[in-house]
């Protein structure tokens, strides 16, 4: 499992229904959040529970926000931020060969889905507020100010 973690001020979801891209009654679902983290989750076939268990430790217990002092030492949790996950298969892209991407190690959505699902359950429990979300599957818009910038790389099987 990969995640890209991103340090935001703000960030948002919109999902339209469908022929009606950026038109404000056409809106299906709509997440925002104010300071916080931008989660974008990527899953592979052989991900299980116990991939997503280290990556919720990790994402939220990373101490990337400014403390008093201007150091990075803050979690989420201790600056009282919100997160925003939204599930992105396109993160084990494969340009190995020519300039079209492939997706083979990406898990289909019958296994990606649940265990993305599980992986915003564990983030909500382990910040202890709602883990807010894109639609799975959806074509979505996905708006964000990153703070800093601050972009980080997770992948479970890769553990550095």
């Amino acid at each position: 499992m990969r995640l890209i973690i991103q340090r935001v001020s703000r960030s948002a979801v919109t999902v339209y229904e469908e022929g009606f891209e950026y038109q404000n009654d056409h809106i299906t679902h709509r997440q925002e959040t104010g300071k916080g983290l931008l989660i974008l989750v990527g899953v592979e076939e052989t991900d299980l529970s116990e991939d997503i268990d280290w990556l919720v430790g990790k994402a939220s217990q990373l101490r990337i926000f400014d403390d008093e002092n201007g150091i990075m030492n803050l979690s989420l949790k201790d600056v009282d931020g919100e997160c925003l996950a939204i599930s992105q298969f396109t993160l084990f892209a494969s340009t190995k060969k020519g300039n079209r991407p492939s997706w083979f190690r990406a898990a289909k959505g019958d296994i990606s889905e649940p265990l993305y699902e599980e992986f915003c359950t564990k983030m909500s429990a382990a910040i202890g507020k709602e883990v807010k979300r894109g639609i799975f599957g959806a074509d979505m818009k996905v708006e964000l100010i990153n703070d800093g910038p601050v972009t980080i790389f997770i992948d479970s099987h890769n553990k550095e």
